[in-house]
């Protein structure tokens, strides 16, 4: 398996792993980890900070993240839902451009599975959990062009936010499948339509605050909340009415995910959109591929588990890397608050 030398860089903890980092959990299915990703198309970190959106905050107050991850560049759809399920960028899985998967992949990716496709998340977990229920229900018809189609048990469409959420919600109820990735669409429809930063770019981001809120009582009510991890991000943000441009408004998403294990509070270790598919393999214990440049975001969670999962008896200390001014947040009992934002510019592809 692919080793990762023993390291600190800006904070993020790499560990030596000489043997599959595999919890003693995963070997039984009834308290194996299971993990949710809704993927907001177009959530900009200006929406998390001036929306409507308490369900968010809410998770976010028992959660890891940052409102300064990054996706690739160009800042469209295509390259980015593909970076984040795949662990690399453009430069390795050869996607650059937005339309029919023939027309997107501008080059030949460095690695293909037995599908002519650059390996996804999914592909790897099918792979090593032969067992292993996953299910993508999208609202952007384009998402699944971007995947095996043979990897899911469900590969869903739907035309609408609403009914995206709510079939995934029925089908997690009565399956509880061992990963679910849900696409929403709304908010880049808006921003598009109406332009990011628009008060109906905010009430869109508000709508998909609720669904996130459903969500987490779905799993809140479900039983198996203790093993149960949700990821929260986006491909891209936004400027006018349209994107994939070279500004940070365009590039930095916000990245959250709570769970078991996790320790709550601010990464301030960079983040990129393809290290969301390495954190989901280090939660299943998966060997990712070696043409993954991805990382695990091994600071989101407890050091005990990072030091018990990797069989390294110590960790070194953090020092001497800070991160750039980020958005301030005040999170505690009585509620989040936002304290500062950082300086944003002001302000129908994909």
């Amino acid at each position: 398996m692919r080793r990762i030398a023993g390291a600190v860089v800006c904070g993020c903890i790499f560990v030596a792993c000489g043997q599959p980092c595999i919890s003693a959990q995963l070997g039984d299915p009834a308290k194996s980890p299971l993990v949710i990703v809704i993927g907001v198309d177009g959530l900009s970190t200006d929406g998390v900070l001036k929306a409507k959106d308490p369900h968010l905050r809410q998770l976010m107050e028992r959660s890891a993240w940052t409102l300064e991850a990054r996706g690739v560049m160009p800042t469209l759809s295509s390259p980015n839902w593909e970076s984040m399920i795949t662990g690399a960028g453009p430069e390795q899985h050869g996607i650059t451009s937005n339309g029919i998967l023939g027309h997107m992949s501008k080059f030949r990716p460095v690695c293909v599975d037995a599908e002519g496709q650059f390996p996804t998340i999914f592909q790897v977990l099918r792979t090593e959990q032969p067992t292993a229920r996953i299910a993508i229900f999208h609202e952007w018809a384009g998402f699944a062009d971007l995947l095996e189609k043979d990897v899911p048990d469900v590969l869903q469409h739907e035309r609408s936010h609403e009914r995206t959420a709510e079939a995934a919600m029925e089908y997690w109820k009565a399956n509880h499948p061992t990963l679910l990735f849900v696409h929403l669409d709304n908010v880049d429809h808006t921003g598009h339509d109406e332009g990011w930063g628009t008060a109906a770019y905010y009430r869109a981001v508000a709508d998909a605050d609720r669904h996130i809120g459903q969500f987490l009582d779905m799993v809140h009510e479900s039983g198996v909340e203790d093993r149960t991890y949700i990821l929260v991000t986006s491909d891209h943000g936004g400027k006018g009415r349209n994107h994939g441009k070279s500004s940070l408004v365009e590039i930095q998403i916000p990245w959250v995910i709570s769970g078991p294990e996790i320790a709550p509070g601010r990464l301030t270790s960079p983040v990129y959109i393809y290290d969301t598919a390495a954190t989901i393999a280090w939660i299943f214990g998966l060997t990712p591929p070696d043409c993954w440049i991805g990382r695990p975001m091994l600071g989101a969670f407890q050091p005990a588990t990072v030091v018990a999962r990797s069989g390294v008896h110590s960790l070194p200390l953090t020092q001497g890397c800070e991160p750039l001014p980020s958005p301030v947040i005040a999170v505690g009992a009585g509620g989040s608050q936002l304290l500062a934002s950082p300086n944003m510019a002001a302000g129908h592809s994909h």
